[in-house]
């Protein structure tokens, strides 16, 4: 037996949702919806698929199933001018009549079905069989035996624009199956909390089990007391801030960031998103910097990073909160009369270009899974040996939204490819800073591996009054001679 799985919507009715991604392939609590089906057929003992793609097909083949290997079974794919008749793309895909067909939508989630329906069919007679889901006949499976007469109208049930009626013989009936058809935002924001809440039956919320009604993708980062009720799921490679707070029912996806203090209550928050400081989300899916409230309808395009984004488009100044840069500007004013010392000092140490710009490596927390060439940035530096005078210049990064006032010390390029133990990337946990007990207590010649394991030990216990103890170091540094004679 073979599957026909149809996974052609174009998902005009879950835009922007679907802008950059097919409906198959959008996340239902930290899995695409095309994996749901596909896992079930394999779990049916059905092993050889062919699955009829659209809009983002080669996203679909290459990025998601590939050639099925991974589950030990053999994808092949057709394409589609999507949501084309069912019956028109079975016309052309010369399949014999040597084997039984299970046809079915993979761009809808139901629950676990068809081993069941497959063992009630055996006992129906005639060319075909069906298992209707409810009302919606797009979500039913569809059983094709060899010699069926007219198999393209029985596949147009399955059409996702005009569906046709189901026949009235060779049904059968799974009891307690959900049917979720993913019609629109409402839909598919329902869809996600019914999973995460345990509402569908046969689904279960993959991952560990941090907490009492938390669960958490592969190394997703999460403290137990940020859930303040209700139940969550947070994806693979996501941070929340201990100090934010989730409730009710929340699905956070892979690669998320969400920062301190914000609040998220009976939302999604779609993969590669970063959600700021002391923001508030209710009712809502946020993709990147696109918030569509469910209960009223509204959708919102944010322009302030800081607030919500994309961590794809907005790089290492998504970590970057307003105030750090309102902190910024202040700063930048009150030193104004330490630059003539600054330019001038640069000029008698002859030591090349009075200001110069270093390249470094945004922190890993900003860009979950990103490679280091996306995270790159760069900061400039008055060349003179004096320490206060020669990172001044680190106050335009921070007002840019490239380094937080206080945070780890930022890496080169080279540095951060010499990290390979685990302990190394422990840093990785907080974002790079202006300032940080590495760089108020370690000279800049000081042993990497000294530098790490400070910054280590500063995300391991960083609080915010320790960062508001690190400001006040800072300050205290102007008074300290050590900061003002020249070093080697």
């Amino acid at each position: 037996m073979r599957a026909l799985v149809f996974a052609d919507r174009l998902g005009l009715e879950l835009v922007p949702l679907t802008e950059k991604v097919a409906v198959a392939l959008l996340p239902v609590t930290g899995k695409e919806v095309l994996l749901y089906t596909l896992e079930e057929l394999v779990g049916a003992g059905i092993r050889e698929l062919v699955v009829v793609a659209a809009a983002h097909g080669e996203q679909t083949r290459v990025s998601t199933l590939g050639e099925g290997e991974r589950w030990g079974a053999s994808i092949r794919y057709v394409l589609s001018r999507g949501e084309e008749p069912p019956a028109s793309v079975w016309s052309r895909l010369n399949l014999t009549d040597a084997d039984a067909v299970l046809a079915l939508r993979g761009d809808v989630l139901r629950s676990p079905t068809i081993r069941e329906f497959l063992n009630q069919a055996q006992s129906k007679a005639g060319t075909f069989a069906f298992c209707g889901m409810g009302a919606d006949p797009r979500g039913s499976l569809l059983l094709l035996r060899p010699g069926c007469p007219a198999p393209g109208d029985l596949l147009d049930s399955l059409s996702w624009d005009a569906p046709k009626p189901l026949p009235s013989e060779g049904g059968c009936v799974v009891a307690d199956a959900a049917l979720y058809c993913l019609e629109s935002l409402p839909a598919f924001h329902g869809a996600n909390l019914d999973l995460v809440g345990g509402r569908i039956p046969g689904l279960q919320v993959a991952g560990r089990t941090v907490a009492l009604g938390l669960f958490a993708g592969r190394k997703a980062v999460i403290a137990p007391k940020s859930l303040k009720q209700g139940v969550a799921y947070v994806g693979a490679n996501s941070r929340v801030d201990p100090e934010a707070e989730l409730l009710g029912e929340v699905v956070i996806g892979d690669n998320v960031v969400i920062d301190r203090a914000a609040t998220i209550r009976d939302s999604v928050i779609l993969p590669r998103t970063y959600v700021g400081e002391l923001v508030e989300i209710g009712n809502a899916i946020v993709a990147g910097n696109q918030l569509m409230r469910v209960d009223t309808g509204a959708m919102l395009t944010i322009s302030e990073a800081f607030l919500i984004g994309s961590l794809e488009a907005t790089g290492a100044r998504a970590r970057v909160s307003r105030w750090d840069r309102l902190a910024g500007v202040l700063l930048l004013i009150l030193s104004l009369p330490l630059w003539p010392l600054a330019v001038a000092a640069a000029a008698l140490s002859g030591r090349g270009p009075l200001i110069a710009s270093r390249e470094y490596v945004g922190n890993r927390a900003a860009f979950p899974g990103g490679d280091a060439a996306a995270r790159r940035f760069k900061a400039k530096y008055c060349n003179t040996t004096i320490p206060v005078l020669r990172h001044l210049p680190g106050l335009f990064a921070v007002i840019q939204g490239d380094l937080r006032l206080v945070g780890v010390s930022p890496l080169t390029p080279e540095q951060d490819a010499e990290r390979s133990a685990d302990w190394q990337r422990v840093r990785d946990q907080v974002p790079i800073g202006l300032l940080g007990p590495t760089q108020l207590t370690l000279t800049d010649d000081a042993p990497f591996e000294e530098r790490l394991l400070s910054d280590a030990f500063y995300a391991q216990t960083r609080t915010w009054g320790k960062d508001m103890g690190c400001l006040l170091s800072g300050v205290r540094m102007l008074f300290n001679g050590d900061a003002w004679r020249r070093r080697l």
